[in-house]
């Protein structure tokens, strides 16, 4: 106890170069932990770019191509889902809801999808988190659109804006459906998914831009709500690709079989969550950079703190020998600095957890909607806290190296003075 008062009175004696030491370790601790709860929620994340959908059926190619093409917007199949196998698919007992997709065009280099209104009920994402209007609904005409977020504010739409969609993907298009013009209706809530950049039209539009049979002249025949819907989807004569929900994971197996050996046309039913992960694991070198990452940030601020450690200890000579001289041993002053570090170490890491929290609760929101990673704000976990006793226990191991040449110092050393 006597060495633990001393040890804590001489780092209050030294308080400048100590909260110096301290702040370093903190703030490796910090990004350590943070480092390390981004990597693993965005582990999660990824994962669950797309939630609570069962089956992506589509064109048969890879499993990873039809994943990248209908949820990341990434490249495009060479062929599509005849309307007719979708609605066969669909109508199979223990299919809970369906959602097509037509893809092909664009605005500005922002793809355009067309789907149903049931795209706006059952898409999930996160932590099957529902898609939700910052502003405006959902379209209930065939010329309106609702915007992602990332495309409202790049480009500055507003409710009510008109917009013209060009046909093919990316940002050059050599043709523009100018006879059509989409007004903006709705701009949806920050995802964090490429919804954010996405203009999403009625199924029945994609037809109409196309050269197909406009169906304004239905709206003002039929009156019924049912009938509203249906000229919002129309009878296109292929998708890209539809996603499925099931009532049960047994009808999830039996279809996605039965979709595999679909003889009509060849097609392929993949489980997002899957091939998700089988994404995730070509991509391991970004998770082992984080971890590097991290392995190097810790490595330095111990080093920092034996660098600091030793250049005091150069300053101490005299007060180690003052203290030789009323009767300290050697190892009194070996378990002194010893004590010193590991103090060091522990307010390190204890206001480094502080700054942890403070920094993951601030930038949670932002985490969310502009990179797409839910971040848990939860008690460390074991594996975090042994993080913490692996950083005890180096900053203990460090610490040792300035109280062995503590120990070796003698009084006549300590009370002469050199040039």
């Amino acid at each position: 106890m006597i060495l633990a008062k001393l040890a804590y009175k001489s780092l209050l004696n030294r308080r400048a170069s100590v909260l110096l030491t301290l702040f370093t370790i903190a703030i490796s601790v910090m990004l350590l932990l943070s480092i390390e709860r981004v990597r693993i929620d965005a582990k999660s994340s990824f994962s669950n770019t797309i939630s609570g959908t069962d089956l992506i059926v589509g064109a048969r190619t890879g499993d990873i191509q039809l994943l990248l093409s209908s949820v990341f917007r990434i490249g495009h199949t060479n062929n599509g889902v005849s309307w007719k196998s979708y609605q066969y698919i669909t109508s199979q007992r223990g299919v809970k809801w369906s959602i097509p997709i037509s893809l092909g065009d664009s605005h500005k280099g922002q793809a355009v999808l067309g789907t149903t209104l049931d795209y706006f009920s059952h898409y999930r994402f996160a932590k099957k988190q529902n898609l939700t209007f910052n502003k405006g609904h959902p379209f209930a005409a065939i010329n309106e659109v609702v915007l992602g977020s990332e495309v409202a504010n790049k480009l500055g739409y507003k409710l009510n804006d008109s917009i013209v969609i060009s046909h093919g993907m990316g940002n050059t298009s050599f043709h523009h459906h100018d006879d059509n013009p989409f007004k903006v209706v709705g701009i949806l809530n920050p995802t964090g998914t490429p919804v954010d950049k996405t203009l999403h039209i009625p199924l029945a539009a994609i037809d109409l831009i196309h050269g197909g049979k406009a169906s304004h002249e239905h709206e003002h025949e039929h009156g019924h709500e049912h009938d509203e819907h249906n000229s919002l989807v129309g009878h296109p004569k292929q998708i890209t690709a539809f996603l499925m929900g099931f009532n049960s994971p047994l009808y999830t197996l039996q279809i996605r079989r039965n979709i595999n050996q679909y003889k009509p046309e060849a097609l392929l039913g993949i489980m997002p969550t899957v091939t998700l992960k089988e994404l995730w694991e070509m991509l391991a070198i970004v998770e082992k950079i984080l971890l590097l990452f991290s392995a190097v940030v810790v490595l330095v601020s111990l080093l920092g703190m034996l660098t600091t450690l030793l250049a005091n200890l150069s300053q101490r000579r005299r007060e180690l020998a003052i203290l030789r001289s009323v009767g300290a041993r050697p190892w009194h002053l070996f378990t002194l600095i010893s004590i010193e570090s590991l103090l060091t170490t522990l307010l390190g890491c204890l206001v480094g957890s502080a700054l942890y929290y403070l920094v993951i609760f601030s930038a949670s929101g932002y985490l969310q909607s502009h990179a797409g990673i839910s971040v848990n704000i939860t008690m460390l976990s074991y594996y975090e806290l042994g993080l913490i006793g692996v950083i005890m226990a180096a900053g203990f191991v460090i610490g040792l190296i300035p109280a062995t040449r503590a120990y070796f110092y003698s009084l006549s050393d300590g009370m002469s003075i050199k040039a």
